[in-house]
């Protein structure tokens, strides 16, 4: 399964029926967007984590909802509850340090 890109109703079904979803809330304009996208590729490929992608500039819903100020935001979901936010650009090593109790 590969990373997927989602709007609208999409990204809460996505919430609502995975065990486990990361939201990676980034804007094509953003550098840091573009450079944890690189690392949250390799961590879906090594860990099997599913990840879904939600434009900033399309989804102001989604991005008002859940209080995203930041951009890169990653969002973790588990059965559906918000469970870990993490604003900013993160190195891949520190990335898994900070998810290592849901994808070990």
């Amino acid at each position: 399964m590969s990373i997927l890109h989602a709007q609208g109703q999409e990204i809460l079904n996505e919430i609502q029926t995975s065990n486990l979803v990361l939201i990676d809330c980034w804007a094509p304009w953003c550098p840091p967007c573009r450079m944890i996208g690189a690392v949250l590729e390799e961590i879906h490929q090594e860990f099997g984590l599913n990840i879904v992608k939600v434009n900033a500039d399309d989804n102001e819903d989604f991005i008002s909802n859940f209080q995203v100020l930041g951009i890169p935001t990653l969002l973790l979901f588990q059965d559906g509850q918000l469970v870990k936010r993490i604003t900013g650009f993160q190195p891949k090593a520190l990335l898994i340090e900070s998810l290592k109790e849901w994808i070990d």
